[in-house]
């Protein structure tokens, strides 16, 4: 079993943090600085050191020397983004921000003692090491490697994708709704390449001041602007010979992106200050919700840039589009949420299950993750009820998922004769609308989903989307 030694000076972060672990089969000892860590214990002998950055006394950085070859993994706020890179230049394995998310946690220490024992099991063994089962902490699914959860069809040809381009040094363009997942996929991407032992550098770009995101890229010498009162170097600088993931590259202003498209066009960079270029070897990974070919038509993003970013481009589907992944997801959202408050009796009731799997999710993955994690917290039975999860919908009108798959038809099915002419100067949404509010009064629901061609759960998605309330009266009513 894998010993972890938390060096962590806030009580309740470094107790959440020993549950965690403990929970997933790790043995962790733990202090709350450096030299309590040193009065009690033989550093060395750790398999992972997990430290706060800012500690009393001497810095987190300090056990770099003192674990004399053991990886540390570096915990730091965002505000702190900068001196975690830089610990990373001084030997740290890897960084996480606070507040992490817990899988996120569990997957950087398996990730890490993951390559520890490949390491050791290529060279020779340290002596007095536990190097067995570090990799069953990950995720388990069936993409285990990759680390997302589902295995619908598109998402199996997702899976495809990332294993072809993931050996690969070419830029990668994901691109999906929020909170579909992208970072997973660009962890993945760093994770099953050849810079997978280098650091993968992740920034978003909507989170930092405009005012600020040319020197927190590129760095700046000391005298560049005022309060630079020494040089520093930008983050990509600090993912060289790693991975670059710029998320919402969408946010990134004209002339950031100037100087980023010369570092993809060289491979160089130069300080906000400097008249010096440096080199650097980064690959880059950019994530947006947003259409860049559109916003390059209108002159709010660089085409040349476009274009060198979409040299391998991968979609994310959104949540509604992926079957029954959703209950999947969800399910191992339950068991993720119940184990952090000690429960093991929960579970969805069959009205939620079948809400769940019939909710559209306009926030995707994220949502869902946080109507779980809140029903969890508010359930006072065993059964998670739809109504506990927030999901509001008519569960009467769902039945299972049933494409009746037929074209779709004009007016009563005739092709010659009908009352209201073609549809040429309607957009599909219009035809949509136009006929449902015309034939709903004597048609089912049923029936108005054989004639357009599609199954009862899509009619009713499109109904919420353009605000179409369905009918109850007459014939509509199939009670």
């Amino acid at each position: 079993m894998p010993h972890i030694l938390i060096v962590e000076d806030e009580t309740i972060i470094r107790s959440a943090l020993r549950r965690l672990l403990e929970r997933n089969q790790y043995q962790v000892s733990e202090a709350g600085s450096v030299q309590e860590a040193q009065e009690r214990f033989t550093i060395p002998t750790f398999d992972l050191i997990v430290s706060d950055l800012r500690l009393p006394g001497a810095p987190g950085t300090e056990l770099i020397k003192l674990g004399q070859g053991t990886p540390v993994l570096i915990m730091t706020s965002y505000a702190s983004l900068r001196s975690a890179v830089d610990s990373m230049k001084m030997g740290a394995v890897d960084y996480i921000a606070k507040p992490f998310d817990h899988d996120e946690m569990l997957q950087a220490v398996a990730r890490i003692l993951r390559d520890r024992q490949a390491v050791q099991t290529s060279g020779e063994p340290v002596a007095g090491k536990a190097t067995n089962g570090a990799a069953k902490s990950g995720p388990d699914n069936s993409n285990g490697e990759i680390g997302i959860i589902g295995s619908c069809p598109p998402m199996q040809d997702l899976y495809g994708k990332i294993r072809k381009v993931a050996p690969t040094d070419s830029n990668v363009l994901i691109q999906g709704e929020s909170g579909t997942g992208k970072e997973l996929v660009a962890r993945a991407l760093h994770n099953l390449s050849r810079r997978a032992k280098a650091p993968m550098i992740s920034v978003n770009c909507a989170a930092i001041p405009e005012s600020l995101i040319e020197s927190e890229l590129f760095g700046h010498e000391k005298g560049a602007f005022t309060g630079a009162s020494a040089g520093r170097a930008g983050l990509v600088e600090a993912a060289d010979g790693g991975t670059l993931f710029l998320d919402e590259i969408g946010e990134l202003p004209l002339e950031a992106q100037a100087r980023l498209l010369r570092v993809l066009q060289e491979g160089e960079i130069r300080r906000v200050g400097s008249v010096q270029s440096q080199k650097v070897d980064v690959r880059l990974i950019a994530a947006t919700h947003r259409d860049l070919k559109s916003l390059a038509k209108i002159g709010q993003f660089r085409e040349d840039l476009y274009y060198r970013l979409h040299v391998i481009a991968l979609k994310l589907p959104a949540l509604r589009e992926r079957g029954a992944d959703v209950n999947e997801i969800a399910n191992a959202f339950l068991a993720r949420q119940s184990a952090r408050i000690n429960r093991t009796d929960l579970k969805f009731a069959p009205d939620a299950e079948q809400a769940i799997r019939h909710y559209s999710w306009p926030g995707n993955v994220r949502e869902l993750e946080n109507a779980v994690e809140r029903a969890v917290i508010l359930s006072e039975s065993p059964e998670i009820s739809a109504e506990l999860l927030g999901i509001d919908i008519e569960l009467s009108d769902l039945e299972d998922d049933e494409f009746i798959g037929l074209p779709p038809q004009q007016g009563n099915g005739n092709s010659g004769n009908n009352n209201h002419e073609p549809t040429e100067d309607l957009s599909l949404e219009d035809y949509f609308q136009h006929f449902v509010l015309e034939h709903q009064d004597h048609m089912t629901e049923t029936e108005l989903a054989r004639k357009l061609g599609v199954s009862r759960k899509c009619l009713w998605e499109r109904r919420q989307r353009l605000g179409i309330p369905r009918r109850k009266t007459g014939v509509a009513s199939e009670s």
